[in-house]
């Protein structure tokens, strides 16, 4: 049996990771910054951790699903109509959204011991967190040239780029929607589009790590009483992940420049805080 202290460090881990997941300035990171930094008594090498985390991720493929639940209804009904042709339009976006998942999928799996290897690095994550802050400034000035693509004529090769880019989630710092929001502009995709494109990437990836994962919850070892506030930390998460995409998709349909640079700078700041209050 654990603390109830420590029932509460973990809900407050579900509302950083629910607000950080879908922000350009990578979960990962903050999850092992900040309770490191703060001295929160969480035991990242537990057993139960790892598949708490990604019930958490989860929550947020869930809370991705429902704000875009109009579009994954039109992809589907498109492609029902399509008769599933990845050359027709009405079922063409789906099949780029599953190619383009491709490449993080076949990677995670692959590199999966090695990234739990890197999982508890400080260090390493504040210094990746730093250099996703200044990809996140540079994709600004990428955006400074006048977007060509929009959703509906994005070529495959691009799209699989932003697949790729994607993979970049797989190392502790630096941030999933971060690295594609940067990919998608840099083939010529606006803050909005490069934005829907990006959550809805994420979407089948997140859910499937989930998917993986959970399973081993149940059969880790785990102290009497956590496996409902593990659960309770995955619906509050879910909120959050809503409340985030809700602010993101607003704040990128109003602002048409230097939309990257504050959360660069946050990153950069964060970072390098980081590395001196820890000592490292």
């Amino acid at each position: 049996m654990i603390a109830l202290t420590h029932h509460i460090y973990l809900l407050f881990l579900a509302i950083l990771q629910g607000v950080t997941e879908l922000f350009p300035i990578s979960s990962l990171g903050h999850i092992i910054l900040v309770p490191a930094l703060l001295h929160w008594p969480i035991n990242r090498g537990a057993g139960w951790f790892l598949p708490f985390v990604v019930v958490l991720h989860l929550a947020t493929a869930t809370a991705l699903l429902l704000f875009f639940w109009r579009d994954w209804a039109a992809l589907l009904g498109g492609f029902i109509r399509a008769r599933g042709r990845p050359d027709n339009p009405d079922s063409r976006l789906l099949w780029i959204l599953f190619i383009a998942s491709i490449p993080a999928g076949l990677l995670g799996l692959a590199l999966a011991h090695k990234i739990k290897d890197l999982f508890g690095g400080f260090t390493f994550a504040a210094v990746a967190l730093m250099i996703n802050g200044v990809m996140l400034i540079l994709g600004d000035r990428l955006r400074a040239r006048q977007p060509s693509h929009s959703l509906d004529n994005l070529s495959w090769p691009r799209a699989i780029g932003i697949g790729f880019a994607q993979s970049l989630a797989l190392i502790p710092g630096f941030s999933r929607s971060g690295a594609t929001l940067v990919a998608g502009i840099g083939v010529g995709l606006d803050y909005e589009n490069s934005a829907k494109f990006s959550f809805l990437l994420a979407t089948p990836i997140i859910a499937a790590a989930g998917i993986l994962e959970v399973p081993k919850l149940f059969h880790a070892q785990m102290p009497s009483g956590l496996l409902g506030t593990i659960f309770l930390a995955g619906l509050l998460s879910g909120i959050c992940a809503w409340a985030s995409v809700w602010f993101l998709m607003h704040y990128f349909h109003k602002h048409e420049i230097k939309a990257l640079r504050p959360f660069g700078i946050y990153c950069i700041a964060f970072g390098a805080l980081a590395l001196i209050i820890g000592g490292y």
